[in-house]
């Protein structure tokens, strides 16, 4: 028997691909013991339970950004974490730690070194954190979801994704899916998302243009988030929907996606073939743009900056791309090029590569 540590969270960002490799464990040999080692304020307090996985957890340390009195009891607090799950792994027997970036995989990794347990680190974005980047150095192997991400000793493996999007076969759920959203399976449909808080450029401009993308013969399926006041003009063609809890449904309808470019996002979205325009998320560190650039380059997606989306760049950039049939199919053909669905599998090799070490 095996024990697995798998460690991170936070956001969903780095707890969903951790459970998918975790469910890719369990399947695997159901006698192995699969872990998670978490905080108690992040994502995974609630999801990681919810799907039938031990929480082991640590206490949230994070690096600081600045010299004040949490930066001076940084050292402190930082070695006691590392510390205390030295002592889960010592209790616990585990044989491997793996790391999907966060508060937890830091000590995780620190810790992993100091009992030569070897670990794998799984880096999610373009643009890795600093937990992974230095988690890295010491890694029996590292695994990225996008290539040309800047961790040393990386290979490209993709990102580990919902079954329910690995296994879909979108041809044989279209009518289903249109039922479900109330479209026509014979229509091409335009889905557009902005995340489960919805995106307010995103809604806005399509609440501007959607008359011309259904001008253009086309369906437009639009999820405005569970925060939006967007009102549905109710109009044959156009669902409006506040919250998709069957994203697979959505994807099989979609046709080409407009979308935010977060990497589990942009991961599931090239797996399945799917043109796609990304808007990416203007706050932050520019990941979001990193994300898609491999997609872009590919010729799989077009980047259309946060600022520049209106419903006038709508109608000038989107809606002749609905009407360009053979564009969009070179689009489908590069996006099948460049998308992994074998994410989970690869990064389970990673870790029998580390074991075998």
């Amino acid at each position: 028997m095996t024990t697995y540590l798998l460690a991170g969270g936070g956001t969903a960002g780095h707890v969903n691909p951790l459970l998918a490799v975790a469910d890719g464990l369990r399947a695997r040999d159901a006698a192995d013991d699969v872990l998670v080692l978490g905080t108690r304020e992040g994502l995974e307090s609630r999801l990681v339970p919810l799907r039938g996985y031990e929480l082991l957890t640590v206490a949230k340390v994070p690096f600081p950004r600045r010299p004040d009195r949490a930066a001076a009891a940084f050292p402190t607090r930082f070695l006691r974490a590392v510390a205390h799950v030295r002592r889960l792994i010592r209790a616990r027997g585990v044989d491997v730690v793996i790391g999907f970036g966060g508060y937890a995989a830091a000590p995780a990794y620190i810790a992993a070194r100091r009992e030569r347990v070897p670990f794998v680190v799984h880096e999610a974005n373009a643009k890795p954190g600093l937990a992974n980047v230095l988690g890295a150095r010491r890694a029996a192997a590292v695994g990225v979801a996008f290539a040309g991400t800047p961790l040393r000793g990386a290979r490209e493996v993709g990102m580990p994704l919902r079954r329910e999007i690995v296994d879909l076969d979108a041809a044989a759920s279209r009518a289903e899916a249109a039922a479900h959203f109330g479209l026509d399976a014979a229509r091409p449909t335009l889905l557009v998302f902005g995340g489960s808080l919805g995106a307010l450029r995103l809604n806005t401009a399509f609440g501007g243009a959607w008359r011309d993308v259904l001008d253009a013969g086309w369906q437009l399926l639009h999820v405005t988030g569970q925060g939006s006041d967007l009102p549905d003009p109710a109009v044959d063609g156009y669902a409006v929907v506040r919250y998709v809890d069957r994203m697979d449904l959505a994807f099989a309808l979609a046709d080409l996606v407009v979308s935010r470019s977060g990497a589990a996002t942009v991961s599931e979205i090239s797996a399945l073939g799917i043109p796609a325009v990304y808007v990416p998320y203007a706050v932050g560190n520019g990941e979001q743009s990193l994300n898609a650039a491999a997609s872009v380059r590919a010729g799989a997606a077009i980047l259309i900056a946060d600022a520049d989306l209106t419903p006038e760049r709508v109608r000038d950039d989107i809606v002749p791309l609905l009407r360009d049939d053979s564009r969009r199919t070179a689009m489908r053909a590069a996006a099948a090029r460049t998308g992994i669905r074998t994410g989970t599998e690869n990064v389970v090799a990673l870790i029998d590569e580390a074991l075998a070490r």
